[in-house]
């Protein structure tokens, strides 16, 4: 019987990650994973080829702006889907063979099978061919992330009524793409296949789409999409939806009470995603799931189980690769006796569409909510040399800060390069600067950064210096 100080049943983000920093703290380790390939949702159906098609169809649609630029691209110009999806399954591989190399490299020992708990302290693995073993650990996490929900009325047939997974691998080009939800999945696919020539229509049961970041970025980012082709039903509550043959038939009820039918030949159902707790036998470990599915851990990701824990999508807050990796390092860290902190305010959330939305901290809508005193500065993306020259106008960069400390409380924004843009403001909040600390940091000039300064100047003193 194999013995393990630590072992993690999931390689996702957070698991990997969680297994690597166990190693490197002389942790002897363990991982295991129920599909033949490591890296979880993320890498295989998630983050990494959802950006590779993002970027395909970006290229795509940069060529019918290249004449703009003074580049003339003669014959014609082809979409070539089953190359792009080629594409997309290479860079997963590539994405995934890493990691599976980096547990080479950490000496972690991997095992392929289903991980389902005998006991607090042995977790048996059961493998594609039937046969099992139990691993013996002191500690566990789990990592098991997430799967795509549904609605109880809603068969998933996979061919027409499909979910995100499906979605990445569709052997043509939608005529018309129904999407079941404005969340940040739904809108980054609708894109893609938007960009490729698809009618893309988006229902939404909240007012707007991607309802839980700053109403400004919801508004100017439903304006680009309309602006490029997109459909929006929001307020829309979806009542049926029905596959008959190559047909797939919608029907939602907006606010008036009123029955609109949309009729498309692929329906996107992207309503969210759920906890993925199936066959691991919590109960035999102590370990307590709440009715939605998550298991329930204190602050510092323990379980009712005192050495087990758990960690990303399946537990509490935001579903996103890199909150679940911050938590496997801290529990590793904990399990060696230091005493790390995640503040989850300073998580960064970002839909990368074109242009890209980006956030950390508060929203306008919860600083009202909280009663906080604020201010807020905005600089427009239009105003920058740089979008300019790039021909990326869209967007703008939104700061918040305390009315009395000046303490930068929120940075919203949307725009060319906010993904990556993002990562100054949460480096800032890190160190609880004021608007007027951003505001002083020279920013070199022309880049798309300096609209973050703008906009702290703007939030300092109403004193941005091109708008």
């Amino acid at each position: 019987m194999s013995q393990f100080d630590v072992t993690i049943i999931g390689s996702g983000p957070g698991g990997y990650v969680s297994a690597i920093r166990c190693a490197q703290l002389g942790f002897k380790t363990a991982i295991i994973e129920k599909y033949s390939t490591l890296g979880g949702t993320c890498l295989n159906v998630g983050c990494i080829p959802s950006k590779a098609l993002l970027a395909s169809s970006h290229h795509y649609e940069e060529l019918q702006h290249f004449a703009d630029h003074g580049i003339e691209v003669s014959g014609d110009v082809k979409v070539n889907l089953e190359k792009m999806i080629a594409r997309k399954q290479a860079v997963v591989d590539q994405t995934s063979g890493g990691v599976k190399f980096l547990m080479d490299k950490n000496n972690i020992t991997v095992f392929n099978g289903v991980g389902s708990f005998e006991s607090a302290t042995s977790v048996k693995v059961t493998k594609e061919d039937g046969s099992s073993e139990i691993i013996e650990s002191k500690n566990i996490i789990i990592a098991t992330g997430s799967k795509p929900s549904s609605l109880p009325f809603i068969k998933l047939d996979k061919e027409r009524i499909i979910t995100s997974t499906e979605a990445l691998k569709l052997k043509e080009v939608p005529k018309h793409l129904v999407i079941i939800g404005g969340g940040v999945i739904g809108i980054e696919l609708g894109q893609v296949y938007l960009r490729l020539g698809a009618q893309v229509s988006v229902v939404e049961f909240m007012d707007r789409i991607i309802p839980g970041m700053d109403a400004a970025l919801s508004k100017e980012l439903t304006k680009v999409l309309k602006k490029q082709g997109m459909k929006f039903y929001t307020s829309h509550k979806v009542q049926s939806v029905e596959r008959a043959g190559d047909v797939v038939t919608v029907k939602a009820e907006n606010a008036k009470g009123e029955i609109i039918t949309l009729e498309g030949d692929y329906s996107l159902v992207s309503v969210g995603r759920r906890p993925y707790t199936d066959g691991l036998n919590a109960e035999k470990a102590g370990v307590k799931v709440t009715d939605r599915g998550q298991i329930e851990v204190n602050d510092h990701l323990q379980t009712s189980a005192s050495n087990v824990y758990a960690i990303g999508d399946v537990v509490r807050g935001a579903m996103l690769a890199h909150k679940a990796e911050e938590e496997g390092v801290m529990v590793a860290e904990i399990l060696a006796g230091q005493k790390p902190h995640i503040d989850y305010n300073l998580i960064p959330g970002v839909v990368y569409t074109w242009p890209e939305v980006a956030a950390v901290g508060k929203t306008e809508e919860q600083l009202k909510a909280e009663g906080v005193a604020y201010k807020a500065g905005s600089f427009p993306f239009k105003a920058l040399g740089r979008a300019r020259a790039g021909g990326d106008t869209d967007g703008f960069v939104k700061i918040l800060a305390d009315a009395k400390t000046d303490e930068v409380l929120g940075v919203h924004m949307i725009g060319a390069r906010c993904a990556d843009l993002i990562a100054e403001a949460v480096t800032a909040m890190e160190f609880r600067a004021s608007a007027e600390d951003i505001s002083r940091m020279s920013h070199a000039h022309p880049t798309f950064a300096e609209a973050i300064k703008e906009a702290a100047l703007a939030a300092t003193d109403n004193r941005a210096l091109h708008v």
